[in-house]
Protein backbone atom coordinates (compact mmCIF):
# COMPACT_ATOMS: atom_id res chain seq x y z
CA UNK A 1 0.00 0.00 0.00
CA UNK A 2 2.88 2.37 0.82
CA UNK A 3 4.53 1.92 -2.57
CA UNK A 4 1.21 2.49 -4.34
CA UNK A 5 0.70 5.78 -2.52
CA UNK A 6 4.21 6.91 -3.39
CA UNK A 7 3.74 6.10 -7.06
CA UNK A 8 0.33 7.76 -7.29
CA UNK A 9 1.54 10.84 -5.41
CA UNK A 10 4.50 11.46 -7.67
CA UNK A 11 4.20 13.72 -10.67
CA UNK A 12 6.67 11.66 -12.69
CA UNK A 13 6.21 8.19 -11.26
CA UNK A 14 7.64 6.37 -14.28
CA UNK A 15 10.95 8.19 -14.41
CA UNK A 16 14.39 6.68 -13.98
CA UNK A 17 16.98 9.03 -12.52
CA UNK A 18 20.61 8.35 -13.37
CA UNK A 19 23.83 9.98 -12.21
CA UNK A 20 27.32 9.29 -13.54
CA UNK A 21 30.52 9.64 -11.54
CA UNK A 22 33.27 9.57 -14.16
CA UNK A 23 36.89 8.52 -13.89
CA UNK A 24 39.55 7.43 -16.36
CA UNK A 25 39.11 3.66 -15.83
CA UNK A 26 35.63 3.14 -14.41
CA UNK A 27 32.27 4.87 -14.23
CA UNK A 28 30.09 4.68 -11.14
CA UNK A 29 26.41 4.79 -12.12
CA UNK A 30 23.60 5.57 -9.71
CA UNK A 31 19.96 4.82 -10.48
CA UNK A 32 16.81 5.73 -8.59
CA UNK A 33 13.07 5.77 -9.04
CA UNK A 34 12.67 8.35 -6.29
CA UNK A 35 12.53 5.71 -3.53
CA UNK A 36 15.02 2.91 -4.15
CA UNK A 37 18.64 3.21 -5.26
CA UNK A 38 20.83 1.01 -7.41
CA UNK A 39 24.61 1.55 -7.78
CA UNK A 40 26.61 -0.18 -10.52
CA UNK A 41 30.05 0.02 -12.15
CA UNK A 42 30.99 -0.10 -15.83
CA UNK A 43 34.24 0.40 -17.68
CA UNK A 44 34.88 3.97 -18.78
CA UNK A 45 33.55 4.78 -22.25
CA UNK A 46 31.78 1.40 -22.50
CA UNK A 47 28.51 2.76 -23.86
CA UNK A 48 27.05 -0.69 -24.60
CA UNK A 49 27.39 -1.69 -20.94
CA UNK A 50 25.91 1.66 -19.89
CA UNK A 51 22.79 1.11 -21.96
CA UNK A 52 22.52 -2.44 -20.65
CA UNK A 53 22.66 -1.19 -17.04
CA UNK A 54 19.90 1.31 -17.82
CA UNK A 55 17.74 -1.52 -19.13
CA UNK A 56 18.43 -3.67 -16.05
CA UNK A 57 17.73 -0.74 -13.70
CA UNK A 58 14.27 -0.31 -15.22
CA UNK A 59 13.56 -4.00 -14.60
CA UNK A 60 14.92 -4.08 -11.05
CA UNK A 61 13.08 -0.90 -10.04
CA UNK A 62 9.83 -2.10 -11.66
CA UNK A 63 9.68 0.71 -14.19
CA UNK A 64 8.29 0.63 -17.71
CA UNK A 65 10.76 -0.28 -20.43
CA UNK A 66 9.93 2.95 -22.28
CA UNK A 67 9.92 5.25 -19.23
CA UNK A 68 11.74 8.57 -19.30
CA UNK A 69 15.38 8.67 -18.19
CA UNK A 70 16.87 11.81 -16.64
CA UNK A 71 20.63 11.81 -16.14
CA UNK A 72 23.46 14.10 -15.07
CA UNK A 73 27.21 14.19 -14.62
CA UNK A 74 29.81 16.76 -13.61
CA UNK A 75 31.60 18.82 -16.24
CA UNK A 76 35.23 17.80 -16.47
CA UNK A 77 37.88 16.12 -18.56
CA UNK A 78 35.46 13.92 -20.50
CA UNK A 79 33.88 16.97 -22.07
CA UNK A 80 30.50 16.83 -23.75
CA UNK A 81 30.60 13.70 -25.92
CA UNK A 82 28.74 11.70 -23.24
CA UNK A 83 26.00 14.34 -23.18
CA UNK A 84 25.64 14.16 -26.96
CA UNK A 85 25.54 10.36 -26.90
CA UNK A 86 22.85 10.28 -24.22
CA UNK A 87 20.79 12.85 -26.09
CA UNK A 88 20.97 10.69 -29.20
CA UNK A 89 19.67 7.76 -27.16
CA UNK A 90 16.64 9.80 -26.06
CA UNK A 91 17.92 10.46 -22.53
CA UNK A 92 17.51 13.94 -21.06
CA UNK A 93 20.94 14.81 -19.68
CA UNK A 94 22.36 17.73 -17.69
CA UNK A 95 26.05 18.62 -17.45
CA UNK A 96 26.49 20.07 -13.98
CA UNK A 97 28.80 22.88 -12.93
CA UNK A 98 31.01 21.19 -10.32
CA UNK A 99 31.36 24.35 -8.26
CA UNK A 100 27.59 24.50 -7.70
CA UNK A 101 27.32 21.08 -6.03
CA UNK A 102 26.43 21.25 -2.35
CA UNK A 103 29.09 20.00 0.08
CA UNK A 104 29.21 19.32 3.78
CA UNK A 105 30.79 21.98 6.03
CA UNK A 106 32.36 19.41 8.34
CA UNK A 107 36.11 19.54 8.71
CA UNK A 108 36.47 15.91 7.61
CA UNK A 109 34.21 14.59 4.88
CA UNK A 110 33.60 11.12 3.50
CA UNK A 111 34.73 11.21 -0.13
CA UNK A 112 33.99 8.14 -2.24
CA UNK A 113 32.52 7.67 -5.72
CA UNK A 114 29.48 5.98 -4.17
CA UNK A 115 28.80 8.95 -1.89
CA UNK A 116 29.30 11.39 -4.76
CA UNK A 117 26.97 9.58 -7.15
CA UNK A 118 24.23 9.43 -4.51
CA UNK A 119 24.63 13.17 -3.91
CA UNK A 120 24.26 13.80 -7.64
CA UNK A 121 21.12 11.67 -7.69
CA UNK A 122 19.57 13.69 -4.86
CA UNK A 123 20.35 16.95 -6.62
CA UNK A 124 18.93 15.68 -9.90
CA UNK A 125 15.67 14.56 -8.28
CA UNK A 126 15.30 17.89 -6.49
CA UNK A 127 15.96 19.73 -9.74
CA UNK A 128 13.42 17.72 -11.72
CA UNK A 129 10.83 18.16 -8.98
CA UNK A 130 10.92 21.93 -9.53
CA UNK A 131 13.77 23.18 -7.33
CA UNK A 132 15.65 25.12 -9.98
CA UNK A 133 18.44 26.18 -7.62
CA UNK A 134 19.35 22.57 -6.76
CA UNK A 135 21.95 22.43 -9.53
CA UNK A 136 23.38 24.60 -12.27
CA UNK A 137 23.35 23.07 -15.70
CA UNK A 138 25.97 24.07 -18.26
CA UNK A 139 24.99 25.23 -21.73
CA UNK A 140 26.57 22.59 -24.00
CA UNK A 141 27.93 23.79 -27.36
CA UNK A 142 27.56 21.82 -30.56
CA UNK A 143 30.56 20.02 -32.03
CA UNK A 144 31.02 22.85 -34.54
CA UNK A 145 30.71 25.58 -31.90
CA UNK A 146 33.20 23.81 -29.67
CA UNK A 147 35.65 23.41 -32.55
CA UNK A 148 35.58 27.16 -33.27
CA UNK A 149 37.33 27.77 -29.92
CA UNK A 150 40.32 25.60 -30.75
CA UNK A 151 42.42 28.20 -32.59
CA UNK A 152 42.37 30.78 -29.81
CA UNK A 153 42.98 28.22 -27.09
CA UNK A 154 45.86 26.62 -28.96
CA UNK A 155 47.40 30.04 -29.57
CA UNK A 156 47.17 30.92 -25.86
CA UNK A 157 48.85 27.65 -24.94
CA UNK A 158 51.63 28.12 -27.50
CA UNK A 159 52.31 31.67 -26.32
CA UNK A 160 52.84 30.36 -22.79
CA UNK A 161 55.10 27.62 -24.13
CA UNK A 162 57.13 30.12 -26.15
CA UNK A 163 57.53 32.27 -23.05
CA UNK A 164 58.80 29.32 -21.01
CA UNK A 165 61.41 28.49 -23.68
CA UNK A 166 62.54 32.12 -23.76
CA UNK A 167 62.82 32.32 -19.96
CA UNK A 168 64.72 29.03 -19.84
CA UNK A 169 67.31 30.21 -22.37
CA UNK A 170 67.89 33.50 -20.58
CA UNK A 171 68.13 31.80 -17.19
CA UNK A 172 70.75 29.33 -18.44
CA UNK A 173 72.85 32.19 -19.80
CA UNK A 174 72.50 34.39 -16.71
CA UNK A 175 73.78 31.49 -14.58
CA UNK A 176 77.11 31.97 -16.39
CA UNK A 177 77.12 35.76 -16.41
CA UNK A 178 75.72 36.25 -19.92
CA UNK A 179 72.70 38.52 -20.37
CA UNK A 180 70.87 39.05 -23.69
CA UNK A 181 67.98 41.32 -24.62
CA UNK A 182 66.88 39.50 -27.78
CA UNK A 183 66.94 35.78 -28.48
CA UNK A 184 68.22 36.55 -31.97
CA UNK A 185 71.61 37.17 -30.29
CA UNK A 186 71.85 33.54 -29.16
CA UNK A 187 73.15 31.92 -32.42
CA UNK A 188 76.15 34.27 -32.43
CA UNK A 189 76.91 33.46 -28.77
CA UNK A 190 76.78 29.72 -29.46
CA UNK A 191 79.33 29.84 -32.30
CA UNK A 192 81.70 32.30 -30.59
CA UNK A 193 84.39 31.28 -28.14
CA UNK A 194 84.23 34.54 -26.24
CA UNK A 195 84.84 34.01 -22.52
CA UNK A 196 82.12 34.86 -20.01
CA UNK A 197 82.49 37.28 -17.12
CA UNK A 198 83.76 34.33 -15.08
CA UNK A 199 86.75 34.05 -17.39
CA UNK A 200 85.77 30.78 -19.14
CA UNK A 201 83.91 29.75 -22.26
CA UNK A 202 80.38 28.38 -22.15
CA UNK A 203 80.55 24.60 -21.52
CA UNK A 204 79.96 22.26 -24.46
CA UNK A 205 76.86 20.51 -23.06
CA UNK A 206 75.31 23.85 -22.09
CA UNK A 207 75.68 25.09 -25.66
CA UNK A 208 74.02 21.92 -26.94
CA UNK A 209 71.12 22.38 -24.55
CA UNK A 210 70.74 26.03 -25.51
CA UNK A 211 70.71 25.06 -29.19
CA UNK A 212 67.93 22.50 -28.68
CA UNK A 213 65.94 24.93 -26.54
CA UNK A 214 66.29 27.61 -29.21
CA UNK A 215 65.08 25.19 -31.89
CA UNK A 216 61.97 24.42 -29.82
CA UNK A 217 61.41 28.15 -29.32
CA UNK A 218 61.56 28.76 -33.09
CA UNK A 219 59.22 25.83 -33.79
CA UNK A 220 56.59 27.18 -31.40
CA UNK A 221 57.05 30.71 -32.75
CA UNK A 222 56.40 29.52 -36.31
CA UNK A 223 53.28 27.63 -35.22
CA UNK A 224 51.93 30.78 -33.57
CA UNK A 225 52.49 32.75 -36.76
CA UNK A 226 50.68 30.07 -38.78
CA UNK A 227 47.70 30.14 -36.43
CA UNK A 228 47.49 33.93 -36.54
CA UNK A 229 47.66 33.87 -40.33
CA UNK A 230 44.83 31.33 -40.39
CA UNK A 231 42.74 33.48 -38.05
CA UNK A 232 43.18 36.53 -40.27
CA UNK A 233 42.19 34.52 -43.34
CA UNK A 234 39.05 33.18 -41.68
CA UNK A 235 38.11 36.63 -40.40
CA UNK A 236 37.84 37.73 -44.05
CA UNK A 237 35.31 35.00 -44.82
CA UNK A 238 31.70 36.12 -45.16
CA UNK A 239 29.78 33.71 -42.94
CA UNK A 240 27.74 33.70 -39.76
CA UNK A 241 30.64 32.69 -37.50
CA UNK A 242 32.80 35.59 -38.69
CA UNK A 243 30.07 38.25 -38.72
CA UNK A 244 30.46 39.10 -35.02
CA UNK A 245 34.25 39.21 -35.35
CA UNK A 246 34.14 41.61 -38.31
CA UNK A 247 31.47 43.73 -36.63
CA UNK A 248 33.53 44.26 -33.47
CA UNK A 249 36.62 45.10 -35.51
CA UNK A 250 34.77 48.19 -36.78
CA UNK A 251 35.18 49.73 -33.31
CA UNK A 252 38.36 51.72 -32.89
CA UNK A 253 40.66 50.04 -30.35
CA UNK A 254 39.20 46.55 -30.81
CA UNK A 255 41.66 44.43 -32.79
CA UNK A 256 41.18 41.16 -34.62
CA UNK A 257 42.53 39.04 -31.76
CA UNK A 258 40.17 40.56 -29.18
CA UNK A 259 37.28 40.28 -31.62
CA UNK A 260 38.11 36.66 -32.35
CA UNK A 261 38.23 35.66 -28.67
CA UNK A 262 35.00 37.49 -27.86
CA UNK A 263 33.23 35.99 -30.84
CA UNK A 264 34.36 32.36 -30.56
CA UNK A 265 34.40 32.08 -26.78
CA UNK A 266 31.40 34.20 -25.92
CA UNK A 267 29.01 35.76 -28.39
CA UNK A 268 28.75 33.23 -31.23
CA UNK A 269 27.13 30.37 -29.34
CA UNK A 270 26.02 31.62 -25.92
CA UNK A 271 22.53 33.06 -25.71
CA UNK A 272 22.25 35.82 -23.11
CA UNK A 273 18.91 37.27 -22.06
CA UNK A 274 20.18 40.30 -20.13
CA UNK A 275 23.27 42.19 -19.01
CA UNK A 276 23.39 40.34 -15.68
CA UNK A 277 23.94 37.04 -17.45
CA UNK A 278 26.72 38.56 -19.55
CA UNK A 279 28.64 39.77 -16.48
CA UNK A 280 28.07 36.52 -14.58
CA UNK A 281 29.32 34.34 -17.42
CA UNK A 282 32.57 36.32 -17.46
CA UNK A 283 32.94 36.20 -13.66
CA UNK A 284 32.87 40.01 -13.43
CA UNK A 285 29.93 40.31 -11.02
CA UNK A 286 30.45 41.42 -7.38
CA UNK A 287 30.19 39.03 -4.44
CA UNK A 288 28.99 41.01 -1.40
CA UNK A 289 29.23 39.62 2.13
CA UNK A 290 26.41 40.98 4.30
CA UNK A 291 25.70 38.99 7.46
CA UNK A 292 24.62 40.61 10.71
CA UNK A 293 26.80 43.63 11.41
CA UNK A 294 29.50 42.47 9.00
CA UNK A 295 29.30 44.02 5.55
CA UNK A 296 32.08 43.97 2.99
CA UNK A 297 32.76 43.38 -0.68
CA UNK A 298 34.69 40.23 -1.56
CA UNK A 299 35.60 41.30 -5.11
CA UNK A 300 34.44 39.80 -8.38
CA UNK A 301 33.23 36.21 -8.44
CA UNK A 302 35.78 34.91 -11.01
CA UNK A 303 33.34 32.08 -11.66
CA UNK A 304 33.08 32.49 -15.43
CA UNK A 305 35.27 32.32 -18.50
CA UNK A 306 38.78 33.30 -17.40
CA UNK A 307 39.93 33.95 -20.98
CA UNK A 308 37.20 36.53 -21.49
CA UNK A 309 37.87 38.10 -18.08
CA UNK A 310 41.60 38.47 -18.77
CA UNK A 311 41.08 39.80 -22.26
CA UNK A 312 38.44 42.33 -21.16
CA UNK A 313 40.83 43.84 -18.60
CA UNK A 314 43.42 44.34 -21.35
CA UNK A 315 40.81 45.64 -23.78
CA UNK A 316 39.55 48.15 -21.20
CA UNK A 317 42.97 49.81 -20.96
CA UNK A 318 43.10 49.97 -24.76
CA UNK A 319 39.59 51.39 -24.84
CA UNK A 320 40.64 54.26 -22.56
CA UNK A 321 43.46 55.10 -24.96
CA UNK A 322 41.53 54.75 -28.23
CA UNK A 323 38.02 55.81 -27.17
CA UNK A 324 38.59 58.69 -24.69
CA UNK A 325 35.33 60.44 -25.66
CA UNK A 326 33.08 57.43 -25.09
CA UNK A 327 30.70 57.48 -22.13
CA UNK A 328 32.40 54.44 -20.56
CA UNK A 329 35.83 56.13 -20.65
CA UNK A 330 34.41 59.36 -19.23
CA UNK A 331 32.71 57.40 -16.43
CA UNK A 332 36.04 55.79 -15.54
CA UNK A 333 37.96 59.08 -15.62
CA UNK A 334 35.41 60.86 -13.42
CA UNK A 335 35.16 58.11 -10.84
CA UNK A 336 38.55 56.38 -10.64
CA UNK A 337 41.26 58.35 -12.51
CA UNK A 338 42.09 60.66 -9.60
CA UNK A 339 42.20 57.95 -6.92
CA UNK A 340 45.70 56.59 -7.40
CA UNK A 341 46.97 53.28 -8.81
CA UNK A 342 44.88 51.05 -6.57
CA UNK A 343 41.64 52.82 -7.40
CA UNK A 344 42.46 52.65 -11.11
CA UNK A 345 43.04 48.88 -10.88
CA UNK A 346 39.71 48.47 -9.09
CA UNK A 347 37.96 50.76 -11.55
CA UNK A 348 39.28 48.99 -14.64
CA UNK A 349 37.53 45.78 -13.53
CA UNK A 350 34.23 47.64 -13.16
CA UNK A 351 34.82 49.22 -16.55
CA UNK A 352 35.55 45.79 -18.07
CA UNK A 353 32.07 44.62 -17.10
CA UNK A 354 30.44 47.76 -18.52
CA UNK A 355 32.40 47.43 -21.74
CA UNK A 356 31.54 43.74 -22.12
CA UNK A 357 27.84 44.50 -21.72
CA UNK A 358 28.15 47.34 -24.24
CA UNK A 359 29.86 45.05 -26.75
CA UNK A 360 27.14 42.44 -26.26
CA UNK A 361 24.45 45.03 -27.02
CA UNK A 362 26.47 46.14 -30.03
CA UNK A 363 26.74 42.60 -31.40
CA UNK A 364 23.23 41.48 -30.45
CA UNK A 365 21.21 44.61 -31.20
CA UNK A 366 23.55 46.82 -33.23
CA UNK A 367 23.74 49.51 -30.51
CA UNK A 368 27.06 51.31 -30.87
CA UNK A 369 28.51 52.15 -27.42
CA UNK A 370 27.65 55.74 -26.56
CA UNK A 371 30.35 58.13 -27.77
CA UNK A 372 32.40 55.37 -29.41
CA UNK A 373 34.19 56.00 -32.70
CA UNK A 374 34.25 53.56 -35.61
CA UNK A 375 37.35 52.93 -37.69
CA UNK A 376 37.63 54.52 -41.10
Amino acid sequence: MKSILQINGTAESTVLYMALELSHKNWKIGFSDGVKHRIKNVLARDTASLMQEIKLAKEKLNLDADCKVHSCYEAGRDGFWIHRYLQEEGIENHVIDSASIETSRRKKQVKTDKVDVKALLRLLMRFKSGENEALRSIRVPTVEEEDLRRLTRERDRLIKERGSHSARIKSLLVAHGVAINLLSELPEILVSNKPTLGGYELPKDLKSELKREYERYNLVHEQIKELEKLQVQRAKEDNKDMSNVNQMMLLKGVGWQSSWILGMEFFNWRKFRNAKQVGSCAGLTPTPYDSGDSTREQGISKAGNKRIRKMMIELSWLWLRNQPQSDISKWFENRFAGGGKRMRRIGIVAMARKLLVALWRYVEHGEIPAGAVLTA
